[in-house]
């Protein structure tokens, strides 16, 4: 990636606010992963770089239901300083039954969920317009996605085991025999339940575990911190977080590192 397109100034979004994840109750497990907020630091606009995941989230921002597509690379949306989005992030292979759309036709798309001909979305909205405060809105916000629930089926189990093999950094082998699925049908399902195939979702999920190292760690070498990420050598990781964030390793680190957060 050239230099002149690097945005080495961009904060990543867990430096840009306090982000908050919840575990979903019982009645969400199977349709969602996580329910999370997001409340972004009051003062000069920043530049946030929303980083690829694996997942689709439905957000509530602006007075309105959204749905934040899967992405193949950094996204830079312009959000006020000051600002709270709520979220919650599909369980793999739960947001396409939901939105009756396959993932495919949203990667790197941010669409308003009435869009998708979803009856509940206007009252929702209502609803949740009416909320005194960012915590009664979240709450609320859980709440009606568990009376959604009721009427969704359960994610297809095939999404879980392929999201999982993915998310390995050894994934396991005999992954086409344990669906019974040719290597044309497993592209096909990924595109359906991720946007995109294994070997995108397989790069996605391990600068993701880059991601939770440097959380984790602000001491170890740039070296062994690819290897433990999973990535073939350091300049294999400086290409691949390059192409995936915009941001270069060293960067992200000190962004996340445990001293940064301690400050």
């Amino acid at each position: 990636m050239a230099s002149g397109r690097r945005k080495d100034t961009a904060l990543l979004a867990a430096r840009a606010g306090r982000y908050r994840e919840y575990a979903p109750p019982p009645t969400l497990r199977h349709h969602f992963s996580r329910l999370w907020s997001h409340a972004l630091h009051d003062g000069p606009l920043a530049m946030v770089a929303i980083v690829p995941d694996g997942y689709c989230d439905l957000l509530w921002i602006d007075g309105r239901l959204v749905v934040a597509g899967p992405d193949r690379a950094a996204a830079f949306p312009v959000i006020q300083p000051g600002a709270t989005v709520i979220g919650a992030r599909f369980a793999p292979g739960a947001a396409a039954p939901w939105l009756e759309t396959p993932l495919s036709a949203l990667v790197g798309c941010s669409v308003p969920l009435a869009d998708f001909g979803r009856k509940d979305t206007a009252e929702f909205e209502a609803r949740l317009a009416d909320c005194p405060d960012p915590s009664a809105a979240t709450a609320l916000f859980g709440r009606l996605l568990e009376e959604a629930a009721r009427d969704e089926e359960e994610p297809a189990r095939e999404a879980a085991v392929i999201f999982a093999a993915a998310d390995s950094r050894r994934p396991a082998p005999g992954l086409l025999d344990r669906l019974g699925m040719s290597e044309r049908q497993l592209r096909r399902r990924c595109h359906h339940h991720f946007g995109y195939g294994a070997k995108t979702l397989e790069r996605i999920r391990r600068f993701q575990r880059f991601l939770d190292l440097c959380r984790r760690l602000d001491t170890m070498p740039l070296a062994r911190l690819a290897l433990e990420a999973g990535f073939a050598d350091q300049p294999h990781m400086t290409r691949e977080v390059g192409e995936l964030s915009t941001l270069t390793p060293a960067v992200i680190l000190d962004q996340l590192s445990m001293r940064q957060r301690a400050d």
